[in-house]
């Protein structure tokens, strides 16, 4: 609506104090004209807009124009700038709502105190998709933090593999992937991503970091868990399975996804499109199903699920009664 846009531009040129009519048209999804239009109406209702032509120029608010928010120390201020993830959020519709709750924490803050709650954001990203890892110890998460606040170089020792690497790391922020917690770090200028529970060591330098320029913490993980995603092994396969399983399959697998889910035949039985990272894996969930669960594609999966079933017969019949009875 009209009346939240115009709440926002104020809120926002209060914040930043001038701000172009293009950047302002990118925050709030409008076009440059509409900014214009808005500006207008703030200047009759009597808001003290400010205009600048030129080089550094923009829109903006007499300095004097402003509202401060106190009681809230700096701890406070950045536990309410960690928003939730942004996906989950746009799932509720509550995308929009949470960034204007954050322009208006900030319009409402003192300058000296809005740097923590911009920092927040870029420095810890929360995303609630696990790799479906159960949990694992951090040791190092406190100092790894504590180099992230500080801006201040670290020093680790990094299980990569078999062997341990050393390595000095501009700290950028931190992501916590489900239960998982990761460094994005620079070197050289390149960000890359360090599991921390990998760290073995880690030392605080008195260093300053060099962070790069227009670095976004939630732009680049999103971009390296693309990458990584798109790397992992695919594997597709057709089944039919019984509809009393669907539940526990629409659940998802360490291994299993369903890509498509056809309309049920005449028996009720449902066929999915499946994706698998490797060809043992979906053999391995096929048998895991029994009878409840029909391979149909491709045949070499087919004729491997039909093999190892009559292993698994085989050795039973040979096997006789059970160990150590």
């Amino acid at each position: 609506m009209r009346a939240d846009r115009l709440l926002s531009i104020l809120l926002l040129l209060q914040v930043n104090r001038r701000m172009t009519a293009h950047a302002l048209a990118t925050r709030l999804e409008v076009s440059e004209r509409t900014i214009h239009r808005d500006m207008l109406a703030l200047g009759t209702a009597g808001i003290p807009i400010t205009a600048e032509r030129g080089p550094g120029g923009g829109w903006g608010l007499l300095e004097a124009y402003q509202t401060n928010l106190t009681g809230l120390n700096i701890a406070e201020i950045q536990a309410l700038a960690l928003t939730g993830p942004a996906r989950l959020l746009a799932d509720l519709g509550l995308r929009q709502a949470a960034e204007a709750a954050f322009i208006k924490l900030l319009a409402a803050l003192p300058a000296v105190r809005r740097r923590g709650a911009e920092d927040a954001r870029q420095r810890i990203h929360i995303d609630a998709a696990g790799w479906r890892q159960s949990e694992e110890a951090a040791p190092c998460l406190s100092t790894v933090r504590e180099a992230v606040w500080r801006e201040r170089r670290l020093r680790l020792s990094y299980a990569r593999g078999d062997e341990i690497v050393e390595r000095q790391v501009d700290p950028l922020g931190l992501v916590a992937k489900g239960s998982v917690w990761y460094l994005v770090a620079a070197v050289e200028g390149e960000p890359r991503t360090y599991r921390i529970s990998r760290m073995r060591q880690v030392e605080v330098t008195e260093a300053p970091c060099v962070r790069p320029e227009d670095f976004d913490l939630a732009a680049y993980w999103e971009r390296s868990t693309a990458q990584f995603t798109a790397s992992l092994p695919c594997y597709r396969a057709t089944v039919c399975v019984d509809p009393a399983m669907l539940p526990r399959i629409r659940l998802g697998g360490r291994y299993a996804r369903i890509l498509c889910e056809h309309p049920a035949d005449e028996e009720g039985w449902v066929t999915l499109d499946m994706q698998f990272e490797e060809e043992h894996n979906a053999c391995e969930y096929a048998l895991s199903y029994g009878q409840r669960m029909e391979v149909l594609a491709p045949q070499a999966l087919r004729e491997r699920v039909l093999r190892a079933a009559e292993e698994v017969v085989a050795f039973y019949r040979r096997a006789g009664a059970p160990r150590g009875t």
